[in-house]
């Protein structure tokens, strides 16, 4: 039985382990995202053409 609760022990040990670097994975993804709150730099990127586009074929 001294095994079996050794290995149980363990067993936590790498569950907590895996939980902790997930929540630091998260808190630091959390910080990266905070950028996206924030109103973007291109703010008239697609207008209307001033004039239709003309297409021609090529000659030669």
């Amino acid at each position: 039985m001294a095994d079996s609760d050794s290995s149980h022990d363990s067993a936590d040990e790498v569950k907590r382990k895996f939980r902790e670097a997930l929540e630091r994975k998260n808190q630091q993804n959390a910080r990266a995202a905070d950028h996206l709150d924030g109103r973007s730099k291109a703010s008239a990127a697609h207008t209307a053409a001033s004039h239709k586009r003309e297409f021609r074929r090529k000659s030669g």
